[in-house]
């Protein structure tokens, strides 16, 4: 765990534990409530794993982020046959220091360079999506009153990009 550790204080940033699962099929847990807990109190803010995991409800009190391929009851016995490598979770490949944006909806990388970007113009894209969405909760729907909002927001989005160049 000292090389864990040593790896974490190396980061730009906080640390995610990003664990690509080399068993396939799935065997074993990569993960559970033991595990969860050391990489938290060892400095880690939350896992993403293409494996498997046990004890959800354990590690769900720890308040501890976990995105998984799904569960299993058996233990796992895992090594480490590298750390700090490129590795590949659900179809993401992730590099040591990505920046890692993960919510109820999956996980994503988002570069480095354009993150204050992205983070600037989260509402102005939100705003553009619901060009689409006030218009569909409206009283009349159509096909062509949808094709225009779609265009009108698509235009909205062409603007932002824009703006970001």
């Amino acid at each position: 765990m000292e090389v864990l550790k040593a790896s974490f204080d190396e980061l730009p940033g906080p640390a995610v534990v990003v664990f690509e699962d080399l068993d396939q099929p799935i065997v074993s847990a990569t993960f559970g409530e033991i595990m969860c807990t050391i990489y938290q109190r060892f400095g880690a803010k939350g896992l993403i794993t293409s494996g498997a995991g046990r004890d959800l409800d354990q590690v769900r009190v720890l308040d501890f982020p976990v995105f998984t391929n799904g569960t299993i009851c058996s233990h796992g016995y895992s090594r480490f046959p590298s750390i700090s490598v490129p590795v590949t979770v659900g179809g993401l490949t992730i590099n040591p220091g990505d920046l890692i944006h993960g919510d109820c909806n999956g996980i994503t990388t988002i570069p480095v360079e354009i993150a204050k970007d992205v983070a600037r113009t989260c509402e102005s894209y939100i705003a553009a999506e619901a060009i689409i969405l006030d218009y569909l909760k409206g009283e009349e729907v159509t096909p062509q009153g949808l094709g225009e909002a779609q265009n009108e927001c698509r235009g909205a989005i062409r603007q932002l990009a824009e703006g970001l160049k």
